[in-house]
């Protein structure tokens, strides 16, 4: 198992993961980034009371050599009435 590390950017800013996480497989590391993205994206929406502006969210999963992985999500409401 290796330790991965999930930071979280937002157009809040950084995140960084100081604990990280024991994985056993890049399957494992990508559902574990998606889970946590979609994670993200739920509490902003609750944070923004169901009027969320644009924004650009995102995990960047590292280990002790670098970055292996990226996951990010856009979204936009726009009322058209």
């Amino acid at each position: 198992m290796s330790l991965y590390f999930f930071d979280m950017l937002s157009t809040d800013g950084l995140a960084p993961d100081e604990e990280g996480l024991e994985l056993s497989t890049m399957d494992d590391v990508q559902n574990e980034a998606a889970y946590a993205l979609a994670d993200m994206l739920r509490d902003d929406v609750r944070a923004t009371m169901g009027n969320p502006t644009a924004r650009e969210l995102m995990i960047v999963v590292r280990d002790g050599s670098g970055p292996v992985l990226q996951a990010r999500y856009s979204f936009e409401v726009m009322r058209l009435q």
